[in-house]
């Protein structure tokens, strides 16, 4: 990241007129081409540096310090430009041919200031090639140099200062990069004060890209997050180009937070303009990186593909250790697809132990120590346990900063192997601990995004123990077992406990933004006017504000406690609890009633996923209202077929147990596209969806009653008019907003502490983030991320139209939507639809809901009635808890 930045070390003096003009206009030459690499235009600047030299060259024969301090700057920058463009051999080659010049200058400032920006050039150059250590001792003598220089200096002292930040900050860096975090934090620290104090913007804006750097180093990723974001709104003042390096450091923490397909959005952002200037050092970085995003995607092609190609460029580079890297996360590539095939090759194995030996040599130890991990995973699949436990210890013991990806993928490799031995308990024990390693770097972070995306890193955790429970059969013992590994790996984000009020101001107004551009672009697309330039404004500003929210203060507070059977048999009564979960193609339920626990299995995961897939898609193609009949029979007849499949599979298996008893769901994967009451087993049956028991119980515990019923209509909904009017007449005090009046501020102030709020509104999911899933109003869209700033969010909440139950599902069954986000917010019930549903079934349904409600029947039981009566047009589901205030 590390760019030099000096001001000339050059003076005037009294010359012939034509030779001063030739130097005067060197001078100009090269401070135009300091101020465009500043820019970015890195290219640009080099061409005008070599223009400055033949300039020189031209009057070389009456060589005086002038002419000879101009020179070696030009010289020393020039050197830099072609370590980035060309190799970093080149670099250095160059600058050790000037090094003997700056002998021959005068002692005194001239010389000392040269000296100082030869030894911050060369540092930085060695850096940015992997050779940190190497670099620290020039870094060190740059400042000496350059604090000696601001000390004495009776003028020209800003100018200096400035110089001293940047060595300050880029030997911050080399310490964060070396993990030596309190000595970086003590430079980046010393070089904020001096800008602050001298009011350097470009220079705060690169401090705080560094200590995004260190927090990230840290594993503070929302902290990191944060000294990003304002990085970035100064590089979008002082330049754009300064992006490219910030998308990378950006993407490197979303990838440790697991958000694989953010960090993959950021680097697509700047790839192509960094290719088409074939920017080296930071193109191959960004590309290393992009591959790195694919890998967890599961997108292996594009991450081999990725990593080679960064592999290459570094090698040509002459950057041998972050070439070294790239070729790891090539390893990475291989190793997945030979553990999947089954097929280990052991030219793989010793592949990745030569590669570990190679890291070390380079002094990347943590590097080195993921090889050995990869190596010890091959060996344990080829059944050569006593070679894997050998290269596990020669693994060294994680630091406090190793990432959490490589702790986890460590933790899986021993529980592998313990596996392998046999011995079961130990093979538990640290899946054990790697979860609570990841459940702690969870507690850390701020944003609902964050909180959840972790869950990728521990996916592989929970399925081996999954898989370890099943071997060991389907006892009450293993039962209650697995129901608390499954309770320890999904749905986190609904386990934190809600903490009201939005503090981001910025995101709060950056949000307002988007309502509004939002607003303008719906209106211009019903008009047919062109609306390019709208939806990529709209599009940038939800991109920022998904950023802010990121490190947003942690609005989802403290953990509660991982639920027990105990605890759900205390609060489940005569209800039975029925959690799904997959492991490979086998999909089984843990079934929880009377204080009893029990496996059962139900087939094929597949099939299930198939069916919901099928079912899903014809209830959407039979909502439209005015469907003629043979077509709507035909499709009704389809949606049927599929349902009754997915009750002989599902639910008739558990019949005996659940006989006529309300249930508690707890679906996986797939499934949560399933609207339950649509399987002939549970039509008219009390049904409440949840993410985990432990949401469940969260969501059923008791609080101060609130009160009050808010009924809201949104535009462009020709049967919501009739709709609210009905409802009204079922709750006689409740606030009425019809479309007109229905702006997101009155209705946001009007939910707070409402017992019940009924909207019926268009709305959408966003899948790069749930908190901007949304509701369109009457001024533009209501987002889930206001509904879950409230101070007291509505204890209830009806969805009565679009497909709003329904939510994008990630690693550990993280359930994300704007019933998702309103749950994880603090609300207790949310009534929503899981596919399309037509206006008038919309109403229909809802009048007969509410008429339950206010003759004080549980939403549970009131949804069940109300969709019994036309299941397949009606498949609204309750999700969270279904009892009653």
């Amino acid at each position: 990241m590390a760019a030099p930045n000096d001001s000339g070390a050059t003076r005037r003096h009294r010359r012939p007129r034509a030779r001063e003009a030739v130097l005067d206009q060197v001078a100009e030459l090269h401070e135009t081409a300091v101020r465009i690499r500043h820019a970015g235009r890195e290219r640009e600047g080099m061409r005008l540096f070599r223009r400055g030299l033949a300039l020189l060259e031209t009057i070389s024969d009456e060589a005086d310090s002038r002419w000879l301090a101009l020179h070696i700057e030009l010289w020393i920058r020039l050197a830099y430009s072609e370590a980035e463009f060309g190799t970093v051999a080149d670099g250095l080659a160059r600058l050790d041919a000037v090094r003997p010049r700056l002998a021959e200058l005068p002692e005194g400032p001239v010389q000392t200031e040269l000296r100082g920006f030869m030894d911050h050039i060369h540092g930085t150059m060695l850096s940015r090639a992997g050779f940190d250590e190497a670099s620290l001792p020039l870094m060190e003598s740059a400042i000496a140099h350059r604090r000696r220089l601001v000390a004495e200096a009776t003028d020209d002292r800003e100018r200096l200062t400035e110089a001293l930040v940047a060595s300050a900050s880029n030997r911050g860096l080399t310490f964060v990069t070396l993990g030596r975090l309190a000595e970086a934090r003590q430079d980046l620290d010393y070089a904020s004060e001096l800008a602050a104090e001298y009011d350097f913007p470009q220079k705060s804006a690169y401090l705080q890209h560094m200590l995004g750097d260190l927090e990230k180093r840290l594993g503070r990723l929302p902290q990191a997050l944060h000294h990003y974001g304002e990085a970035e709104r100064a590089y979008l003042e002082l330049g754009p180009d300064m992006l490219y390096r910030l998308r990378i450091d950006q993407a490197q923490a979303l990838l440790g937070a697991g958000l694989a397909v953010e960090a993959g959005r950021h680097l697509d952002e700047v790839l192509p303009q960094m290719r088409r200037q074939r920017v080296g050092q930071d193109l191959g970085e960004a590309e290393l990186f992009r591959a790195a995003a694919a890998l967890l995607e599961g997108d292996l092609p594009t991450a081999q593909q990725l990593a080679g190609s960064a592999q290459r460029r570094m090698r040509r580079r002459g950057t041998e250790g972050w070439a070294t890297v790239a070729e790891l996360l090539g390893l990475r590539v291989h190793t997945m697809r030979a553990l999947s095939s089954g097929r280990v090759p052991a030219a793989l194995v010793s592949t990745a132990g030569q590669l570990a030996g190679r890291l070390s040599e380079l002094r990347l130890g943590e590097d080195a120590a993921l090889a050995r991990t990869l190596a010890a995973q091959l060996e344990v699949r080829r059944g050569r346990v006593g070679e894997a436990g050998e290269l596990l210890r020669r693994v060294p013991r994680p630091k406090p900063h190793t990432p959490l990806e490589h702790r986890m993928l460590l933790r899986l490799c021993k529980a592998e192997l313990a596996a392998a031995q046999g011995n079961r308990r130990k093979a538990f024990a640290q899946a054990r601990a790697g979860l609570a390693e990841l459940g702690q770097a969870r507690d850390r972070m701020g944003g609902l995004e964050l909180v959840s995306g972790t869950a990728l890193h521990g996916q592989e955790l929970g399925d081996l123990a999954m898989r370890l429970v099943l071997d060991g059969g389907e006892s009450a013992t293993e039962a209650r077992q697995l129901f608390n590994w499954l309770e320890r790996t999904r749905a986190q984000m609904y386990r934190y406990e809600q903490v009201s009020g939005l503090e981001n101001t910025q995101l709060v107004e950056s949000i307002a933004e988007i309502r509004h551009v939002g607003h303008a672009l719906r209106e211009a697309k019903l008009d047919g006017r062109p609306v390019a330039g709208l939806q990529s404004r709209y599009n940038e500003l939800r991109h920022a504000a998904t950023r802010l929210g990121w490190h947003a203060a942690t609005r989802w507070g403290r953990p509660r406690p991982v639920a027990t059977v105990e605890d759900v048999t205390s609060r489940l009564g005569n209800r039975v609890l029925i959690s799904f979960a997959a492991s490979g193609d086998k999909l089984l339920a843990v079934v929880v009633h009377d204080g009893r626990v029990r496996i059962v299995r139900l087939g094929s995961a597949r099939e299930a996923a198939e069916r919901t897939r099928r079912l899903h898609a014809d209830l959407n193609a039979m909502a439209p209202d005015h469907l003629a009949e043979p077509l709507l029979q035909a499709i009704s007849a389809s949606a049927r077929k599929d349902a009754d499949l997915l009750d002989a599979q599902l639910m008739r298996p558990l019949l005996d147990v659940l006989g006529d008893r309300e249930a508690v769901l707890v679906p996986t994967g797939a499934l949560y596209a399933v609207p339950w009451n649509v399987l002939g087993s549970l039509r008219y049956r009390p049904i409440v969806v949840a993410p985990s028991a432990t949401a469940w119980l969260a969501a059923s515990k008791p609080e101060p009653e609130a009160s009050g019923t808010v009924l809201v209509r949104g535009p462009n909904l020709l049967a919501a008019t009739g709709e609210i009017d009905k409802l009204a007449a079922h709750h006689r005090h409740a606030t009425q907003f019809a479309a007109d009046r229905a702006d997101v501020r009155t209705v946001l102030d009007a939910l707070d502490g409402v017992d019940l709020a009924h909207i019926a509104a268009h709305g959408s999911h966003e899948p790069d983030n749930a908190l901007f899933s949304k509701l369109e109003l009457a001024d533009g869209a209501l987002f889930a991320h206001e509904v879950a700033a409230l101070r007291r969010p509505p204890r209830q909440v009806v969805l009565a139209a679009c497909e709003l139950a329904l939510n994008l599902i990630r690693p550990g069954d993280e359930a994300l939507g704007f019933a998702g986000a309103l749950l994880a917010s603090g609300t207790h019930t949310v009534v929503a639809a899981a596919s399309r549903v037509g206006d008038h079934p919309a109403a229909a349904a809802m009048d007969d809901y509410h008429r339950a409600l206010a003759a004080n029947v549980p939403p549970a039981t009131a949804l069940a009635d109300a969709v019994g009566v036309d299941p397949l047009r009606r498949p609204f589901v309750c999700l969270g808890s279904g009892d009653g205030p």
